[in-house]
């Protein structure tokens, strides 16, 4: 839904790499601002309090080298939006921390173990330094 992991990984993106790329994020579905991931992005740096968010049919490009699902549902949505162009797709298993119960602190716990993750993910695909 655009709410955590994509948006997640779009912000950490663009801490790392500027505009050496375009990166966009959308949701099958759209959904709202969350804001435990806004704080835990706040965290590293990274405002996302402005962060608007969008469905596949709301992205503002139409061609993409590259489209990475954070789930089985938005993996077949983005094979179908690319299926015309050469595009690499990929799923990352993360795992959405708002399915995560308890405390405050418990689940705050969770969208930092996901923000972590997606950086360890896209540093290891997109390397600093690198130029694309």
């Amino acid at each position: 839904m655009n709410e955590i992991r994509s948006p997640m990984a779009e912000g950490i993106m663009k801490r790392f790499h500027g505009t050496q790329v375009f990166v966009d994020s959308a949701g099958v579905r759209q959904g709202g601002l969350d804001p435990l991931m806004v704080e835990v992005m706040n965290e590293i740096g990274v405002d996302m309090a402005r962060h608007k968010p969008k469905i596949f049919d709301n992205l503002t490009d139409d061609s993409f080298d590259m489209a990475i699902a954070m789930s089985p549902e938005a993996k077949a949505a983005a094979d179908e939006m690319t299926r015309y162009m050469s595009c690499d797709v990929r799923l990352w298993n993360i795992v959405d921390p708002s399915l995560t119960e308890g405390s405050r602190d418990a689940r705050l716990a969770a969208y930092r173990a996901t923000r972590d993750q997606l950086q360890q993910k896209i540093l290891d695909l997109f390397p600093r330094g690198e130029h694309f």
